[in-house]
């Protein structure tokens, strides 16, 4: 073999390989978020909190049933539905797997033994063990999210993915042997939001913003809030928890596929009114959209301890002011808990890195490699 030194002139396929190899190993820019889906989970989170505060305020109170029921047939699937939309590109590789367990699995064991010694404290329930297959109040989403997301590359295979979800959620309802391991009733009933969040494009968000959409969004959630008005003392809106089967709600057994249809169309429709007026632009609260995982974990313990403490006792929260101070307050809170200080604060336990639980991947490897 000859030791004859090659000299590479430009323009061969060599100095492209080169050129190439040194593109990808420059640091790309950071892809700019889009506004319109801060301010969504933002809007959405603070409904979560809002839709807590009213909790206790139900009973004796048709109006606020009307408003908790409304609020709970679209918030939570408007979250679902982002969150598979974001979810798109997730493939099972060694990074991405590692952000779905810092980023999810994480958080999901460190605040549900959180939860579980608050309960105690607070003696809801004193007795309760610490188990990470039983969600406890807010933590089976980020369970509910992990099963999700790891049936992510599965949905991209399969024929007719939404008419299949929604398949399985109706058989979820016809299952009360289910049981609550990782709430996979609530998970399974859940399943066709995120699955229709995966099938979303840009153009879909684009064509719900449009003007005429906007404008027609009004009386459709106006007519929803008097639906609502009108259904509380007709229906069972549990079935917008998605969390019992049909037989669990004291229900006929075929109320749970047809409930299940009627609540997904129900649902999808006044989650395109909702983000009909969600603004496009950046607003005060943007910034507070990239903060909702650390709000939505913290803001339970507000919401268990103000019925601890006896925040609701007095006659004047049952009434009218009572009902805003609630709201204002949840708002306030939530919106406190999304701050960029917040976020970092918690951190640790919300976005942990962990980079000494993971070894150095191949590729990464590689280009270490002297």
């Amino acid at each position: 073999m000859s030791d004859t030194l090659t000299t590479v002139r430009p323009g061969t396929e060599a100095t492209r390989v080169t050129q190439t190899e040194e593109h990808d190993a420059a640091p790309r820019p950071a892809r700019q978020r889009d506004a319109f889906f801060d301010n969504a989970k933002y809007l959405a989170i603070v409904l979560v909190a809002v839709g807590h505060a009213w909790e206790p305020l139900r009973p004796g109170s048709r109006a606020v049933t009307a408003l908790y029921m409304l609020v709970y047939a679209f918030h939570m699937p408007a979250f679902i539905i982002v969150s598979g939309y974001f979810s798109r590109t997730f493939d099972g590789s060694p990074g991405r797997l590692k952000r779905l367990v810092t980023g999810v699995a994480v958080p999901y064991v460190v605040f549900e033994t959180a939860y579980t010694l608050f309960t105690r404290w607070t003696s809801q329930d004193p007795d309760r063990p610490v188990s990470l297959l039983d969600p406890l109040y807010l933590t089976w989403f980020l369970a509910a999210l992990f099963v999700w997301r790891l049936t992510t590359p599965l949905w991209g295979h399969v024929r007719w993915p939404l008419p299949t979800a929604l398949v399985v959620a109706m058989l979820a309802t016809l299952s009360p042997s289910l049981g609550h391991d990782l709430d996979l009733q609530r998970t399974l009933q859940f399943l066709p939001y995120f699955v229709f969040g995966l099938l979303l494009r840009p153009e879909h968000f684009r064509l719900v913003r449009r003007r005429e959409v906007r404008i027609l969004a009004v009386p459709v959630a106006v007519c929803a809030l008097g639906v609502a008005y009108w259904a509380v003392p007709r229906m069972n809106y549990a079935w917008f928890f998605h969390a019992d089967s049909a037989a669990e709600l004291a229900a006929p057994v075929w109320y749970g596929p047809v409930m299940t249809l009627a609540a997904f169309g129900c649902s999808s429709v006044l989650v395109a009114c909702f983000l009909a007026w969600v603004p496009g632009r950046r607003t005060w609260f943007t910034v507070l959209g990239t903060g909702t995982l650390s709000g939505y974990l913290l803001h339970g313990f507000v919401a268990q301890a103000a019925k601890h403490w006896g925040w609701y006792e007095p006659a004047w929260v049952r009434g009218p002011a009572g009902v805003v101070a609630a709201t204002l307050v949840a708002a306030l809170v939530m919106t406190a808990l999304c701050t960029p200080t917040v976020r970092r604060t918690f951190r640790c336990v919300t976005e942990p890195g962990m980079a000494w639980a993971f070894g150095t991947s191949a590729p990464a490897a590689r280009r270490a490699a002297p």
